[in-house]
C-alpha cells in the first residue's frame, strides 16, 4: 500500500505528473467533480491546523468525496491511551485514505506501517511536511515557469521548520539550484539536512544572519515563523521571534519578479503592507495547496485500486 511520508517518496517524474494534474484541475475543475465519488478521506489532526486540514477536506469535497475528521487528541481514543498503530488500523475500517498530522516525528510512518489504506503525512513534528512542499512547488512553477537555475532564499526558523527541510529535499533534485540560508545562529539548518542533501549532492549554499545583504540575489524568498510550539523555554522564543520582519523598505533592492512565500501562519515575519505587492505569493500558496492535494489524493487512490 503506497503512502507519502516524505517528499522524497515521490520521484521527480511523479512530481511533474502531480504538477500537470493540478494544472489541469485549475483549468478544468468540472472534469474532476466526481473523481472520488463514494470515497472517504479521514483527517487525523493531533496538532492545531487551519490551512492544511481545511485544504485536505476541501480537496476531497471538490473531488466528490466525503470526509471523516478527528481534530485534537482529546476528541479521540488517543486520549484514552490508544496507540497510533491501533488508531491507524481502526480508521482503515472506515475510510479509503488518511491525512495525518502529529506533533511527534515519525508518527505518520508508524500509521502508514499499520494502516491498510494510503496515509499522507500532513506534518510530523519538526520532521517534514510533504504536501506543503507540493503547494510550494506548484507556486514556484506557476510564478517562475520552472525550477532550474533558481536561487532560493530560506529565512527564519531553519532548525525546526519542517516545510524548509522538505522544500530543500525537493528542490535539490532540480538543476543549478542555489540556496541562501538566513537565520539566527540558534536556528540554523540542522547538520543532517546539510550533510544528507546539500553536501551530498554538491549544492551551493550560503549561510548568513543578514537577510538584506543577499536579498537582491534571490529569485524566491521563503519566510518562516519562529515556532513557539517547538521551543523548550519561553525566554528563547521571545528573544528570537522577531529577528526577521520583511517590510516594503527592505524589498527596495529585491528583484522585481521575486516570489515571496510563507507556509503560514505568519506572526510578524511579513508586514501586512506587503500583501498588495504583486510579488507576495503566500495566499496563492494556500490555494495551490488544495490543487496539489487533490492531485495527490487522486494518485494514491488510483494506485490503491490497482
Amino acid at each position: 500500500m503506497r503512502s507519502i511520508i516524505d517528499i522524497l517518496d515521490l520521484s521527480v517524474a511523479e512530481l511533474d505528473e502531480l504538477l500537470a494534474v493540478a494544472t489541469d484541475i485549475i483549468a478544468q475543475p468540472d472534469q474532476y467533480r466526481d473523481a472520488c465519488a463514494h470515497k472517504k478521506l479521514a483527517t487525523l489532526f493531533f496538532e492545531p491546523s487551519t490551512r492544511t486540514r481545511l485544504s485536505f477536506e476541501a480537496a476531497m469535497y471538490e473531488l466528490g468525496g466525503n470526509v471523516l475528521s478527528v481534530t485534537g487528541g482529546a476528541t479521540s481514543s488517543v486520549a484514552k491511551g490508544e496507540s497510533i498503530a491501533d488508531t491507524a488500523k481502526t480508521v482503515s475500517c472506515y475510510a479509503d485514505i488518511i491525512a495525518m498530522r502529529h506533533p511527534k516525528e515519525g508518527a505518520a510512518l508508524v500509521a502508514a506501517r499499520n494502516a491498510s489504506i494510503p496515509v499522507i503525512n500532513a506534518g510530523d513534528g519538526g520532521h517534514c511536511h510533504p504536501t506543503q512542499t507540493l503547494a510550494d512547488l506548484l507556486t514556484i512553477y506557476r510564478e517562475k515557469g520552472g525550477f532550474d537555475g533558481l536561487t532560493i532564499g530560506l529565512c527564519g526558523d531553519l532548525k525546526f521548520g519542517r516545510t524548509v527541510h522538505s522544500l530543500i529535499n525537493a528542490m535539490s533534485r532540480y538543476h543549478n539550484i542555489r540556496f541562501i540560508l538566513v537565520s539566527p545562529q540558534e536556528l540554523k539548518l540542522p547538520s543532517y539536512v546539510k550533510n544528507d542533501t546539500l553536501k551530498k549532492y554538491g549544492l551551493p549554499y550560503t549561510q548568513t544572519t543578514d537577510l538584506q545583504e543577499l536579498l537582491p540575489e534571490m529569485d524566491v524568498l521563503y519566510m518562516t515563523r519562529v515556532q513557539r510550539e517547538r521551543f523548550f523555554n519561553e525566554e528563547d522564543y521571545l528573544r528570537l521571534k522577531d529577528t526577521y520582519i520583511l517590510t516594503p523598505d527592505k524589498l527596495r533592492n529585491a528583484k522585481q519578479d521575486l516570489c515571496i512565500m510563507h507556509p503560514l501562519p505568519r506572526v510578524n515575519e511579513i508586514s501586512v503592507a506587503i500583501d498588495d505587492d504583486p510579488r507576495a505569493c503566500y495566499f496563492k500558496q494556500v490555494l495551490n495547496g488544495k490543487y496539489m492535494r487533490m492531485a495527490l489524493i487522486l494518485k494514491l487512490l488510483k494506485e490503491a485500486a490497482l
